[in-house]
């Protein structure tokens, strides 16, 4: 491996740095949009069976802000009630939104950072190309010949940073693609679990209210 990145040279650093950071943010993605870190099977059927008796206490309304995202986006809207007993249905909407739409910037978090590296790696490769195509044709010399070793370096410079730029680009955008998919899934599944959860709200804030 060392010597392929001699032979790739000084342009292939970049892409290696693209490589680290796309393989971190990867792994940290991979492990932070976990259905059981998101959306609990079980959880909003809980909330409901719950909520169904009487509106709960702050204290376990607390315990479930911490759960889960879905939790976070729940208890939002049972703080809400508990804040402001005789809450309409659109402020109580607004409630739920509010909390989703920081949800999903949680959810989205560095994806356009791996995006960007998805899209960025080829152009490095194709700049590493292009410094090979130099050094290549740099190994004319002025009296007609050549030095077969700097024509040899600048084609593995060339080739070597297209491959590599490639190789990081394609996988790097096969996940960012499938992580896209999955915050669309996960965002789905919080709007209905909200849409459930806001009339059993709205009942117990006209219980409370009156």
């Amino acid at each position: 491996m060392f010597s392929i990145i001699q032979a790739a040279g000084w342009p292939i650093w970049p892409l290696l740095l693209c490589s680290v950071l796309a393989l971190t943010l990867i792994i940290e993605r991979l492990l932070s949009l976990r259905a059981g870190r998101i959306t609990p099977p079980k959880l909003l059927d809980e909330v409901l069976q719950l909520t169904h008796a009487a509106l709960p206490g702050p204290d376990v309304v607390q315990k479930l802000e911490q759960h889960s995202v879905m939790g976070q986006v729940l208890a939002a809207g049972m703080l809400s009630v508990l804040r402001e007993p005789r809450i309409d249905e659109g402020r109580l909407r607004q409630a739920f939104q509010n909390a989703g739409r920081v949800a999903v910037h949680e959810l989205e978090r560095y994806l356009s950072a791996l995006g960007s590296i998805a899209s960025a790696a080829p152009l490095l490769g194709l700049f590493g190309t292009v410094v090979g195509m130099i050094e290549l044709f740099g190994a004319q010399t002025p009296g007609g010949g050549t030095n077969p070793q700097q024509i040899a370096h600048g084609i593995s410079v060339a080739l070597y940073n297209t491959a590599f730029g490639l190789a990081i680009a394609i996988p790097a955008l096969l996940f960012y693609r499938h992580f896209r998919a999955r915050v669309d899934e996960y965002t789905l599944v919080l709007e209905q679990a909200a849409e459930r959860l806001l009339p059993l709200l709205l009942r117990q804030a006209a219980a409370r209210g009156a």
